[in-house]
């Protein structure tokens, strides 16, 4: 009689699965939309004929067992349990599928709720294996969920990684502190590419040099990372760099050098609004006005009148604090190119023109001595 159910238990599970799986499939196959494809393929109707057969052997348990009281309620309770299992296994394919059906949205563009899947898929798996210590032990599902306030403690060390991961997940999404697709840096963990999942436990992030890293969700809200997110969708990126001048090269204008400096046409605004000191230079005089002055006035109008920089945003050059390296002139202003590798060019060829301007103006830049210009004090 146990050969009988355990071959009809199996015949069960054969025939649901050729009948509703070829059904379905036909079915899915025959519809334009999509979204069935999913569930199709999350092998949810699979899962569907599996509790087929835990049903057929709970059910001639009664009659195949009928003289043998422990073996029935032995076997019971393995069918329940392994009902249970499938069933939510059956849940949590159909759960998948759904995720699947909500990215090929647009609203999924950038906003992930794998996360809150996980978690809910969670709470599925825990919710099963407490009807399935109700079952083992004939327990009521009330009495086995009082009995949990006495191991909170035990739970809150178990499911710490889940806790803490869902509450990250919820500010991280709530507070729009990041999305799929960001850019975002960690300097202390060596982070410094673009998002491409984020779970419950973990964000992946694809460094520019192809490397995979993954962080715990709840160390981005514990410290602090930088989103490029907001910079991308500006349009425009920050330059800001310096260079050091010798501050022994540092003077006064004189006539020579006014002479010069009048030849170039973005010095027009400069010697205009100057024109008194100028004349004052012309005729010999001391001014307050200087080299390094008329250098910043000119990079000033040159990063104006560059066709990547916008005017829009700030533009400034301005002295910083010297130090044993010299002065810094910091530049400072925006490309109205932001993608990466067009955005260095833009600024590397600013700095090229910089370096190569600063001679004409009487300054040096600040080199520490190198191999040669020890060379060439020993000659």
């Amino acid at each position: 009689m146990i050969f009988i159910v355990g071959l009809i238990a199996w015949l069960s599970k054969i025939i649901a699965q050729a009948v509703l799986i070829r059904v379905v499939t036909v079915w899915v196959k025959r519809t334009k939309s999509l979204h069935d494809d999913k569930f199709l393929e999350s092998r949810m109707f699979h899962r569907i004929s599996w509790i087929l057969p835990g049903v057929v052997v709970w059910f001639m348990a009664s009659w195949a067992l009928k003289e043998n009281l422990f073996w029935l309620v032995f076997v019971h309770k393995a069918a329940e349990i392994y009902i249970v299992v499938c069933i939510i296994l059956t849940v949590i394919a159909f759960i998948e599928g759904w995720y699947s059906i909500y990215q090929m949205k647009p609203i999924s563009e950038g906003r992930s709720i794998k996360g809150y899947v996980q978690l809910v898929e969670t709470l599925i798996g825990f919710t099963g294996i407490l009807i399935i210590i109700s079952i083992l032990f004939r327990i009521q599902m009330t009495n086995v969920v009082a009995g949990l306030g006495a191991a909170t403690a035990v739970l809150a060390i178990v499911f710490r990684d889940t806790i803490l991961g869902l509450v990250a997940s919820v500010q991280l999404s709530q507070n729009r502190m990041l999305s799929l697709g960001d850019w975002i840096t960690i300097p202390g963990r060596h982070i410094d590419g673009t998002v491409t999942d984020i779970s419950l436990h973990t964000v992946k992030v694809e460094n520019f040099d192809k490397t995979i890293l993954t962080v715990p969700t709840y160390s981005l809200v514990s410290e602090s990372f930088q989103n490029w997110k907001g910079m991308e969708k500006a349009g425009v990126r920050r330059i800001k760099r310096d260079i050091r001048i010798d501050v022994r090269s540092i003077c006064f204008l004189n006539a020579e050098l006014v002479n010069l400096l009048g030849k170039k046409p973005l010095m027009e605004p400069y010697l205009e609004a100057n024109s008194a000191e100028i004349e004052k230079i012309m005729m010999g005089e001391t001014t307050t006005l200087t080299n390094l002055g008329a250098f910043r006035a000119y990079m000033t109008e040159y990063l104006r009148n560059h066709e990547h920089i916008d005017i829009e945003l700030p533009i400034m050059v301005r002295d910083m604090p010297p130090s044993e390296t010299g002065m810094p002139v910091e530049l400072y202003c925006f490309s109205r190119v932001n993608q990466w590798v067009p955005y260095e060019a833009i600024q590397s060829g600013i700095f090229d023109y910089v370096y190569a301007v600063v001679p004409q103006f009487g300054l040096r830049t600040f080199q520490n001595p190198t191999g040669s210009d020890i060379e060439s004090l020993k000659k």
